[in-house]
């Protein structure tokens, strides 16, 4: 396979990746709209049969162990919270995409999934801990999303690892973005923006996408959510979650604290918050991701 992608190319994948479905699309409208109403969400699951039905299936899973049987999908998503039924809306229609073996990462299947979720946990904690007036459901669903590029391009990236990570290593400025722009012509940044535009997700989730390894570059409106989701990236490639060859090969933007209030020493109870949540999350939503 020849390395490089065109813009050409990258519009062909995305039209080869199927829509997010209607129901999941306004879902994630709605849901980034901060005057929306819990309301407005369950009367969009409604309209979708197969997404009321994973929604009751994963209310009533193992992983929450409620003593009676919940029916009422009303009930479950009250129960559940936004951030799941968005991340079973993401599952159910981009699934593959998170399950995809990341070879040119050296990544192995799931283990996107495992990040973005590890990311998105540590993202909404963030901006929960920080009190920033920025939604929590919506830095989850931007971490959940945040890498989905990777996916695009990681075919294009295979057997150039070693190259990547040897040019890192020769040039203190480099990073493994900057790699992957010169060995395969788009980063995996630009290759999810273009998938977030092709998907109409809110502007806010797509500047996150396109800018969360260099938030200072986000539009003003969305750049304290991009923080949350850089730092919240970060955490979970320190928790030992990247996605492979690329994991902490990028650079720390200090800037976080401009944007974020955080108290002294949150970063550790923040990792610790991941790793229960997680626990609890990648069980409620098995089979959405590995």
């Amino acid at each position: 396979m020849d390395h490089k992608i065109t813009m050409e190319n990258l519009q062909e994948i995305i039209q080869s990746i199927p829509l997010l479905s209607a129901s999941a699309s306004r879902l994630l409208q709605v849901t980034a709209n901060p005057d929306h109403e819990l309301e407005e969400v369950i009367s969009l699951v409604k309209t979708d049969a197969n997404l009321t039905a994973r929604v009751l299936k994963v209310v009533n899973s193992a992983a929450f162990g409620l003593m009676t049987e919940i029916t009422s999908i009303d009930r479950a998503i009250s129960y559940l919270g936004e951030r799941i039924i968005v991340s079973i809306a993401i599952g159910d229609c981009a699934g593959k995409l998170f399950e995809k073996e990341l070879s040119g990462y050296e990544a192995a299947g799931g283990a996107l999934w495992k990040h973005d979720l590890r990311t998105a946990i540590a993202a909404r904690e963030l901006v929960v801990q920080s009190g920033a007036d920025i939604s929590p459901d919506l830095a989850f669903t931007a971490g959940l999303l945040h890498d989905i590029g990777k996916s695009l391009i990681s075919d294009y990236l295979k057997d150039t690892a070693p190259d990547a990570v040897s040019q890192i290593s020769s040039q203190d400025s480099y990073d493994y973005l900057a790699a992957e722009e010169k060995l395969v012509g788009i980063p995996h940044t630009v290759a999810g923006y273009e998938l977030a535009k092709a998907w109409q997700l809110p502007n806010e989730l797509c500047e996150v996408i396109l800018h969360h390894h260099k938030p200072s570059e986000a539009a003003e409106e969305a750049r304290a959510l991009t923080y949350a989701v850089h730092l919240g990236d970060n955490i979970a490639m320190l928790g030992g979650f990247g996605t492979g060859s690329d994991s902490l090969q990028y650079h720390l933007d200090s800037g976080y604290n401009e944007y974020l209030n955080l108290p002294p020493k949150v970063l550790d109870s923040v990792m610790l918050e991941v790793d229960i949540e997680f626990q609890k999350l990648e069980q409620s939503l098995e089979g959405m991701g590995g």
